[in-house]
């Protein structure tokens, strides 16, 4: 089932390649996406995992999709993203979060501009911390690695910039003073660089 996500801050982006997590050699690509509690698209992503699970699981969605969400094993959950002793990254404070991937063998997610120009690494977006919207596709999984509802990353597009994540910074051109034209490089201190 596929929703868009509007506006949403990103973060654990990766979007141009993929990595493989803990001992698994399968390579993804992916992102989290914070989630304000009060943004509206609580209400829709919580109506299509309770579809999704009965489409999957009929007479049972009800206490499967319970059981998934105590467990944490779908993609939306009602909680900030923390680390494995249990504290909340930065960013994550006070806000819902949903997981998506796309395996590597399913080519990389769509990343475009906010005029749908296509965008690679070196154009340093979409970053962890900027806002954007993406497309996603849930799905629900019952197989011998278990039952969960995940997300698909379909399709990213960078909309404004946002603090990022991890203590970097967004890279501006403002940064630096117009160098008059027929400036040499002993024209420069190192007091002018510090």
């Amino acid at each position: 089932m596929k929703q868009k996500l509007s506006n949403v801050r990103i973060a654990f982006a990766k979007l141009y390649t993929p990595e493989s997590v803990g001992a698994d050699p399968k390579k993804s690509y992916g992102a989290v996406f914070v989630i304000p509690p009060k943004d509206p698209i609580v209400a829709t992503l919580d109506a299509a995992l309770v579809q999704v699970a009965k489409e999957k699981w009929a007479d049972k969605s009800a206490s499967t999709l319970k059981m998934l969400i105590e467990a944490g094993r779908v993609c939306f959950l009602h909680r900030p993203k923390s680390n494995s002793s249990g504290e909340v990254y930065g960013g994550f404070e006070g806000m819902f979060h949903l997981n998506s991937s796309r395996a590597e063998d399913k080519g990389r997610p769509l990343v475009i501009d906010q005029n749908k120009s296509p965008l690679t690494a070196q154009d340093g977006k979409p970053y962890s911390g900027c806002y954007v919207n993406a497309t996603i596709e849930l799905w629900a999984q019952d197989n011998s690695w278990g039952k969960r509802i995940n997300a698909t990353l379909q399709a990213v597009q960078f909309v404004r910039d946002g603090d990022a994540f991890s203590g970097g910074s967004v890279p501006s051109a403002d940064d630096f003073d117009d160098i008059a034209d027929g400036a040499t490089a002993g024209d420069v201190g190192a007091d002018d660089l510090a």
